[in-house]
């Protein structure tokens, strides 16, 4: 009876097989109206836009991100243009972002930012200053005024803002690699001119803090990027309307350091370590520097480079400082063969271009640094900028290298470090 049953039922179960069930299929969207495309849709290309106002700001932006960063760049803000008696005023000044002014308190331009999920940063050095948010592009126009109000000084914020900075520069002493980058500066520039001097430079007085910021933080000259802005037009009236107008007045002369090459030693034999640092006067072009830079990286270098200056540098156990000297000088030897410079300039097109792609943030800053360096920014410039440096190039930015006074620095136990006048010999 039982294999009667499960018989008819195979037979019914085969019957039904390839016949078609008859109702229609009802799409996703139509069974659940409203909801998202499950297909993304393809990544818009970024475009990008430049205007120059009467104030002397300069406003660039582009539409592609998907979050929006503001970044306020003020190019004159950096330690290489304090006076000589407002040393550390640089470094006080980045504490002062965000504080009182124009009205408002700090509580109330942080609380205004935060509102709106904002996440602040700021940032300084020898050559120039930033402050800006990243935060959802719909709120960034919203917010970006902030970035430029004008600070009024409170005591308790200036007070505060010189004990940090006096905190950081503390901390920045005890840091070898921080004092060989100072110690190399005063070795190229000079220890007394504003290019060597450091910039964690301590005990910054009120009066200076003050001078400083309202000769060096001017919306004239200054650089406004914005990422995520899909109305540039629109962008650039919200910023006449609510940043403060700039005083009358010329644009104070950017600083422009002279190479005098040199040498600077720091002992510390306690550290039972040398460090060691040979620089000489470089290009000022970014496409230029660069390639030339990871020349010297490909070449087996650790090099550094900034506008004016490039270099190799290393460390060794005491004993064998000489021959880590001599490596430095080996690596700067002789310019860099064709094949080296082909991989170099990909691989530092390839940085550059990266850095359009890694971010917000990452974009706004070399959409800054093009504007400061050639006045426009385009990502076909930039890639054309860095195809169209050639070998020739190359050997003729290194044969004017090597040809300048070399700068040297040693930082650490240097009882066994060569002295400048050997090392320039050797050139």
């Amino acid at each position: 009876m039982a294999t009667r049953v499960l018989s008819q039922t195979a037979r019914a179960a085969t019957s039904r097989v390839g016949v078609t069930r008859g109702f229609a299929v009802l799409t996703a969207s139509e069974e659940f109206p409203g909801i998202p495309a499950t297909s993304p849709a393809p990544k818009q290309s970024s475009s990008s836009s430049v205007t120059t106002l009467p104030s002397g700001l300069t406003v660039v932006t582009e539409d592609a991100s998907l979050s929006s960063t503001v970044s306020l760049t003020f190019p004159n803000a950096g330690s290489a243009n304090e006076h000589p008696s407002e040393g550390g005023a640089a470094l006080a000044n980045r504490y002062l972002s965000f504080k009182s002014g124009s009205g408002l308190s700090s509580a109330l331009i942080i609380r205004n930012l935060e509102d709106v999920g904002a996440e602040l940063f700021a940032s300084a050095g020898r050559r120039g200053a930033t402050i800006g948010f990243t935060a959802a592009r719909e709120n960034a126009a919203f917010v970006a005024p902030l970035l430029a109000t004008e600070c009024s000084f409170e005591k308790w914020d200036v007070k505060e803002a010189i004990k940090l900075a006096d905190t950081e520069a503390a901390e920045a002493v005890s840091n070898a690699q921080v004092v060989l980058s100072d110690q190399i500066y005063a070795a190229a520039f000079g220890a007394q001119s504003s290019m060597g001097r450091s910039y964690y430079t301590p005990g910054s007085k009120r009066e200076s803090v003050i001078s400083f910021r309202e000769r060096a933080y001017s919306l004239n000259g200054a650089v406004l990027a914005a990422t995520g802005i899909p109305d540039h037009e629109a962008f650039v009236r919200m910023v006449e309307d609510e940043f403060p107008t700039p005083a009358a007045g010329e644009l104070a002369p950017a600083i422009s350091p002279i190479y005098i090459g040199g040498e600077a030693r720091v002992s510390a034999p306690s550290t039972g370590y040398a460090h060691m640092a040979l620089a000489f006067q470089g290009p000022t072009s970014a496409p230029l520097m660069n390639v030339l830079k990871h020349s010297l990286v490909l070449s087996g270098a650790s090099a550094f480079a900034a506008p004016g200056i490039m270099g190799v540098y290393g460390g060794s156990a005491p004993s064998d400082a000489e021959s880590a000297v001599d490596a430095l000088c080996k690596a700067v030897g002789a310019a860099p063969p064709a094949d080296v410079v082909a991989k170099a300039k990909a691989a530092a097109k390839a940085e550059a271009l990266r850095a359009l792609d890694a971010g917000s943030k990452s974009l706004a800053d070399a959409m800054t640094a093009s504007i400061l360096d050639s006045c426009g920014y385009s990502a076909k410039g930039l890639a054309d900028s860095y195809d169209a440096v050639s070998p020739e190039d190359i050997s003729k930015a290194f044969g004017e290298m090597v040809k300048s006074k070399p700068a040297f620095a040693a930082v650490g136990d240097i009882s066994a470090v060569p002295y400048h006048a050997t090392i320039a010999s050797r050139f």
